[in-house]
């Protein structure tokens, strides 16, 4: 084994989870839905002074069944479910139009809580897609206006000119469209509730869609 492997090692080993004293959750006293839930939870790393709790990882599949994930930002949770946008013609925009099927991660260490959202990628009308747009940041919008999301970049300095350009148009017409930007709402299927626990006795609650309405279960961790 290498130093530098080593290093690593020590490095991976020596790391600690949850040093905070950790909130308890009585799932017996748990509502009914998982969205009232959810609300509560996420005030409570808000609260807690948790980094980006709006931030969740985005699972899809590809056209041969090739699981991808990555890192965006919530921007709803409704009695539809879970929103976040992009635009359709992306890597994820492209695998959900294959296979809709996505799952939704959660992850709040102040809390030592989890959220996992499995379900079905449904786009929002266009209206919606524009209104979501329009609700950006200037930043963001320049973001949607540059070059073509997940395409080959053959030098940063395209990039750089690209979005100089952006910016430009961002600042000069916020009302600028991006025809591929696509709201996207994953209908939830399961949802799953994990509060950890310093002994390892951690709290699992699932939500499974049971008609109209839902079925609680909690699982061993």
């Amino acid at each position: 084994m290498s130093d530098a492997q080593q290093d690593f090692r020590d490095l991976l080993h020596a790391q600690r989870v949850w040093d905070v004293p950790l909130p308890s959750f009585d799932a017996s006293r748990a509502p009914a839905a998982p969205l009232p839930l959810f609300h509560a939870w996420f005030a409570e790393a808000v609260a807690a002074g948790q980094t980006e709790p709006h931030t969740m990882t985005l699972a899809t599949a590809g056209t041969e069944g090739r699981p991808d994930v990555r890192t965006l930002m919530l921007h709803d949770a409704d009695g539809r479910g879970w929103h976040f946008a992009t635009h359709a013609t992306s890597a994820k925009g492209r695998q959900l139009a294959a296979c809709p099927h996505a799952a939704l991660g959660f992850y709040w260490p102040s809390q030592g809580r989890q959220v996992r959202v499995r379900g079905t990628a449904v786009p929002s009308g266009r209206e919606e897609s524009r209104a979501d747009l329009r609700a950006r940041s200037t930043g963001a919008l320049a973001a949607a206006l540059t070059g073509s999301q997940s395409e080959v970049l053959a030098a940063r300095e395209d990039l750089v000119r690209a979005s100089e350009a952006a910016w430009e148009r961002a600042r000069a017409r916020p009302d600028t469209e991006a025809e591929t930007w696509t709201r996207y709402v994953v209908e939830p299927r399961e949802v799953e509730f994990f509060q950890g626990d310093d002994r390892r006795r951690h709290v699992r609650l699932r939500y499974r869609r049971d008609g109209a309405g839902w079925t609680r279960e909690l699982l061993w961790p």
